[in-house]
């Protein structure tokens, strides 16, 4: 299972959870080789939204988008060598279930080991990451990056890649359900080796982008909190 965003961070639900961004290597100078973020000029007869479709499904191959939205404008007078260039930047999630063919060129890469971007590409990916963490807490953004039908605990995976640290499956279902955005299918997920009681499948309740707590945050456990705080010497001891 993987869940995938376009044109900012990608998580990967596999223990241990990673965040991935989509980049392709650049073909032309300046930067040339480097990897960098899908995107281009945008043209007389389309919004910007619009472009970012176009370069997606032209560059990369990605033509489903659960999400869009605009991330930020980026504007240092210096951001790319020679005259200036203004770029408005979007971040898209692409459901889990839909595994698109990339080309030999592009490659999914984890956010906290980013390799050499080009341009402001690296501070443009953060950004994404921060908006999709921020996100998870307050709105009902999960619902673009589950697949259509999904259980608890990979659910749970989702929200645990996405926001960097692992997420108690019986308190996701708790805040979720409490807010209203999950709904039983009634189906089952297929038992794994083990066997075992088969788990229940739920979909969230809406698709399309909504605010369900304006003050809610998630955060890690304490325990985590005080490792990522913690002086380095102390943590290698």
């Amino acid at each position: 299972m993987r869940v995938r965003c376009a044109t900012g961070p990608v998580a990967a639900g596999q223990d241990p959870a990673v965040l991935q961004v989509l980049l392709w290597r650049r073909a032309l100078d300046p930067h040339l080789g480097r990897w960098s973020l899908p995107g281009g000029r945008l043209r007389p007869d389309e919004d910007v939204e619009g472009s970012i479709r176009r370069q997606l499904a032209e560059k990369v191959d990605v033509r489903t988008l659960s999400h869009v939205e605009q991330l930020s404008v980026f504007s240092a007078p210096d951001r790319v060598p020679g005259p200036r260039v203004v770029a408005t930047a979007f971040l898209g999630l692409v459901p889990s279930d839909v595994d698109p063919v990339l080309p030999e060129d592009t490659a999914w890469h984890d956010v906290a080991d980013l390799p050499r971007t080009a341009f402001d590409h690296g501070d443009i990916t953060r950004s994404a990451r921060d908006r999709l963490r921020a996100k998870l807490s307050y709105t009902n953004v999960g619902f673009a990056l589950a697949a259509a039908e999904f259980t608890v605990s990979t659910l749970r995976d989702v929200y645990s890649a996405a926001l960097g640290y692992r997420v108690s499956a019986t308190n996701l279902q708790r805040v979720l359900s409490r807010r209203g955005l999950l709904v039983p299918t009634g189906g089952t997920a297929p038992p794994g080796r083990g066997g075992g009681r088969p788990a229940a499948l739920y979909r969230f309740t809406h698709h399309d982008l909504r605010v369900t707590d304006p003050f809610a945050v998630f955060k890690p456990p304490a325990r985590t909190r005080t490792a990522a705080t913690r002086p380095r010497s102390r943590q290698r001891s």
